[in-house]
């Protein structure tokens, strides 16, 4: 990835919403590079929003661990005030989180790498069918390139 860049995503409603995650930083300290991205809606606080977090890293035995994490806040839901009549503002409950975590043997190839996160995301998808691999994009950089934003 020559520069990091918002990504569009569509969630699993049944009717499918897209999403938009900017990109807030990237950073590398000592062999560890990070990068994040964060819906920006302005309806919701920056806690509330829904992001995405990327980590590459090689480990002392040279193995490389790539992981790429996405969150989805849910906001308590405010429907009674008190008897002064103040309305408590609206917080976070709680996070759900998925990750997706690979490590890669350094000698190990862009074909052996993308081989084994498609056979991963095709399970989780519950696909049998031969189905194209992802070659492009933030997961598919990180995972089979090892290639982190910029």
């Amino acid at each position: 990835m020559s520069a990091i860049a918002s990504i569009t995503v569509y969630d699993g409603a049944a009717t499918p919403v897209s999403h938009t995650l900017a990109p807030i930083y990237v950073r590398s300290e000592k062999g560890v590079g990070t990068a994040l991205w964060r819906e920006q809606l302005a309806s919701l606080p920056t806690e509330a929003q829904v992001f995405a977090a990327m980590k590459a890293e090689t480990l002392k035995s040279g193995v490389v661990r790539t992981e790429l994490a996405v969150a989805v806040p849910v906001m308590e839901t405010v429907t009674n005030q008190n008897a002064a009549g103040y309305t408590a503002a609206p917080k976070v409950a709680y996070v759900d989180r998925y990750m997706l975590i690979g490590f890669q043997h350094p000698r190990s190839t862009i074909t052996s790498r993308r081989l084994a996160r498609m056979l991963l995301v095709n399970i989780a998808n519950n696909i049998s069918t031969s189905v194209a691999a992802a070659t492009t994009g933030p997961a598919s950089e990180l995972f089979d390139s090892q290639v982190m934003p910029t």
